[in-house]
């Protein structure tokens, strides 16, 4: 019997099968399902259409407001309300009201709520990111939420699996954003439709599990059903001291058939910015040319972690935010905000001329905390720069990591560390 990979792995042991092979449809039971002030109250309102009495385990579901809050309006403050009477009324243990809350895809690793081995289910599309603790995790709809809600299962087509074999060691200001941007630019934003992106090779195994959550998070720019890291030493020195429960670690077998092969040298690479107005529309720094902009956002899913403030705050150190640019920080959790205060990083941040937010998605879909006029340009650490991504749809977005957003907000203009 040919060997499988360690999604397909996850997949068949949560199927309650000895083995699944891509194309097939499964019933499998879920982990973890998680919703936000988007997309849960239109969970809710189907769980409550089915006539539901309860929720399949309390201990199962995490709901978190972060889109919109702390509410940007009347309408945002009901959606938070129908999240929070929803989570008192089932007693729900993983609910997280501001001042508790982050960005759900930097939380929810961070709390120890998704271990390896897990298959999570989240209303958001950006649920790929908990692939890299070695767990199978997507986005689903609304109504797929609220199924699981229920029953806490799920269907899946057990998608095929892509090998992305990324060697070298990376060059000083080079990290996991660039890594992936590099991979999108070459492979197209629907490069791997369906599929499920595994991640491995030097550059990946030299990664913080920072990083790999960055490289997972935008699997889904590329199309992908998925991203995943196989566990290593690393990811269970960031686990154990974290983890909820037990967990179990897989791996591709070597006999494991793979849809394709895809291998990349990373140890020239340079920072890496994707143009508008798509993530695919990826160059080296060297040839983006000196574009002057309008704001810099540090923060979102992808890159509000610690390490991503630690790399901005050196290059800010010092140093003062150009007096035409407007840069705004968010950290991803109120954990990441607790370490910036006892490392000295949010002096850095203040004393450069930055705006520092509480924990938000707020600007990277357009919500509030930093929205776009017409024809003003943004660097942003965020995943996506879409037409109107950012606000008005005569704005623009350039994606970039945590070094290029910093000194570019020095600099005025889209520049290299």
């Amino acid at each position: 019997m040919t060997g499988m990979t360690i999604t397909e792995k996850i997949l068949a042991a949560h199927a309650g099968r000895k083995n699944v092979k891509p194309g097939e449809l499964i019933w499998a039971n879920v982990d973890i399902v998680l919703g936000n002030d988007i997309t849960a109250p239109m969970a809710i309102e189907e769980f409550r259409k089915a006539g539901a009495g309860k929720v399949f385990d309390r201990n199962r579901i995490v709901l978190i407001p972060d889109h919109f809050a702390p509410n940007k309006d009347i309408k945002s403050a009901q959606q938070c309300k129908l999240l929070r009477d929803f989570s008192w009324k089932h007693r729900l243990t993983h609910y997280f009201e501001i001042g508790q809350m982050g960005i759900e895809h930097a939380l929810l690793p961070e709390q120890g709520i998704v271990v390896p081995g897990d298959l999570v289910v989240g209303a958001d599309s950006h649920t790929c990111t908990y692939g890299a603790l070695g767990a199978f995790a997507t986005g689903v709809g609304s109504t797929d939420l609220a199924a699981a809600m229920i029953t806490g299962k799920a269907w899946f087509r057990v998608p095929e699996s892509v090998r992305f074999v990324c060697s070298g060691r990376l060059q000083k200001w080079v990290g996991s954003k660039d890594i992936i941007l590099a991979i999108i630019g070459r492979i197209g934003v629907d490069g791997a439709l369906y599929q499920a992106m595994e991640f491995t090779g030097e550059a990946i195994e030299n990664l913080s599990v920072e990083g790999r959550l960055t490289m997972c998070n935008m699997a889904i720019e590329a199309g992908a059903k998925s991203g995943i890291v196989a566990p290593d030493k690393i990811t269970e020195k960031y686990v154990k001291p974290r983890a909820k429960r037990r967990y179990k670690i897989y791996a591709s077998d070597r006999d494991a058939k793979y849809a394709g092969i895809e291998e990349f040298d990373f140890s020239k690479l340079e920072p890496q910015v994707a143009s508008p107005s798509l993530p695919s529309n990826v160059k080296p720094i060297s040839r983006v040319g000196k574009i002057p902009i309008d704001q810099v956002v540090i923060g979102s899913c992808t890159n509000g972690r610690i390490e991503d403030m630690r790399i901005a705050s050196r290059l800010l150190k010092g140093r003062k935010v150009n007096s035409r640019v407007r840069l705004i920080v968010i950290p991803a959790t109120q954990q990441v905000v607790k370490q910036m205060l006892k490392e000295g990083i949010m002096k850095i941040f203040l004393d450069a001329g930055a705006a520092v937010s509480t924990p938000t998605c707020g600007p990277c879909l357009g919500g509030h905390m930093g929205v776009l006029a017409d024809g003003e340009k943004a660097v942003a650490t965020t995943n996506r720069n879409f037409v109107g991504r950012m606000g008005n749809t005569k704005s623009e977005v350039y994606l970039a990591g945590p070094a290029v957003a910093a000194m570019s907000a020095v600099k005025g203009v889209i520049a290299a560390p």
